[in-house]
């Protein structure tokens, strides 16, 4: 570019030089033409001096970017290997934690167990703060420490030395009729608890649910109670003990004899069983009565009618006379004293006669048809008492333990069990007595017609 420059440049001289001497136009010409060259020869060297410095500047930039490249690949392993170690201290602390959850998880399992331990546990009542002392472990938003495990350990450790002990103490339980009662109550260990009051001696069953001690509904033998009497007193080291913690007592002493539910149907039941004895002893004597009353009467209206029809009115009279008491005789013998009267008065006699019998035949049974319908009335009494006591007890404890509000249904069940079962044989009694009078008071109508007819025939013959 520049050569282009010099050469307009002379061409412009020359123009305005026209009429200059050629020679020192090519003179000056080539003075310009050398001072360009040479102009342009330094901007040659000053150029490759330039690119001398930037071609040094750019193998300096190379080798800064060769070591920006190595430093960097060195901060990137370095980084990897951060990453790295971060990765293994992340796993690491996963597992740690798994570790102490697991840790904290089988500490809480170990306390649900022994919390069930403790609460089925008859000690529990002496020791009400044991559950609490565990509340805190079984938290899940805490975790367990050391002291926790070591609260652990020490109520275990507890429990083992208390089901070692034979503990004597007043106390409180639910006796048999389901109120709560004071008393002596003996621990031996935890596998058997019995119970001492100023009426009876029994075992008794510890409720989880509730925490508190029921008797069991029956009494033991009288052998084992004064076992337990003399064990209670220290007179001796013998003593029946339940190795099954009360559950081969629970199924022995609840076999419930007869006397034991009369026993737990409260004071309804006596007039029940008054019912029943009063009801049984008129149905004796009725039937015996009835039984004797009504003997041979065919066998002695074939007597009877056979002396008619001889004429021989006194030994027939006599004949009857001998069995006085019994309906039917009576009935005949009224009819043989009118025979002399007429048809229809002899009759209204003998009606008479059979009416008069009917009230001794139906003596009591109005009063057995009666204690018949009175009795499940007493029943359903004792049925409403019962459900009373029972809501009573609901009141006052809830309905926490059904053992509580045993009392008040054993007593409406059996209220109404014992009614029905002596209504139903009263009931079919009076039935069968009822019908046995009815038999009697036909047969009496039978034989009066039949001695009217033979006397009728007699006396017009």
């Amino acid at each position: 570019m520049r050569y282009v420059f010099i050469l307009i440049a002379i061409l412009s001289l020359s123009c305005a030089a026209y009429g200059e001497d050629m020679r020192a136009v090519y003179r000056k010409a080539r003075a310009e033409y050398e001072r360009a060259l040479a102009d342009a020869r330094a901007s040659e060297a000053e150029i490759f001096k330039d690119r001398a410095s930037l071609e040094k500047g750019i193998a300096g930039v190379k080798k800064d970017i060769e070591r920006l490249k190595s430093d960097i690949a060195a901060i990137e392993e370095e980084r990897n290997q951060w990453q790295q170690k971060e990765v293994n201290l992340s796993n690491h602390q996963t597992r740690e934690e798994t570790g102490m959850q697991e840790l904290a998880s089988n500490v809480r399992v170990v306390a649900r167990d022994l919390q069930t331990i403790l609460m089925q546990s008859q000690f529990s009542p002496r020791f009400q703060k044991r559950l609490e002392m565990l509340a805190p472990i079984l938290d899940k938003d805490r975790f367990p420490g050391i002291e926790d495990i070591r609260t652990i350990v020490n109520l275990f450790f507890q429990e083992m030395a208390l089901s070692g002990e034979v503990v004597l103490q007043e106390g409180l339980f639910v006796d048999r009729s389901g109120l709560e009662t004071a008393g002596d109550i003996l621990t031996i260990g935890k596998f058997t608890a019995a119970y001492r009051t100023g009426k009876e001696i029994g075992f008794l069953s510890y409720s989880p649910k509730s925490g508190r001690f029921y008797a069991l509904p029956a009494l033991p033998s009288w052998w084992v109670r004064r076992s337990l009497q003399r064990y209670m007193q220290g007179k001796t080291d013998d003593v029946y003990l339940d190795i099954s913690g009360g559950a081969a007592l629970r199924q022995i002493t609840h076999r419930l004899g007869l006397a034991d539910q009369i026993r737990s149907g409260g004071p309804l039941v006596w007039p029940i069983l008054a019912i029943g004895v009063f009801a049984v002893l008129i149905v004796i004597e009725r039937l015996i009565f009835l039984k004797s009353v009504h003997v041979n009467t065919d066998r002695i209206m074939g007597t009877v009618n056979e002396l008619v029809s001889q004429g021989k009115w006194n030994k027939a009279r006599k004949i009857l006379q001998e069995k006085k008491g019994r309906p039917v005789c009576n009935v005949l013998e009224a009819g043989l004293e009118a025979r002399d009267e007429e048809r229809e008065t002899l009759d209204s006699i003998l009606q008479e006669a059979i009416l008069r019998e009917l009230p001794r035949l139906e003596r009591f049974l109005p009063t057995l048809n009666i204690m018949g319908a009175i009795a499940p009335l007493l029943g359903l009494l004792g049925t409403v008492t019962g459900m009373i006591s029972t809501f009573h007890v609901i009141t006052l404890y809830g309905t926490g333990d059904p053992r509580m509000m045993s009392g008040g249904i054993s007593e409406a069940l059996v209220t109404t069990m014992l009614g029905l079962a002596v209504a139903i044989p009263i009931m079919l009694m009076h039935a069968f007595l009822s019908h046995r009078v009815d038999t009697i008071a036909g047969d009496m109508e039978e034989k009066a017609v039949a001695l009217s007819n033979i006397i009728y025939r007699q006396r017009t013959l």
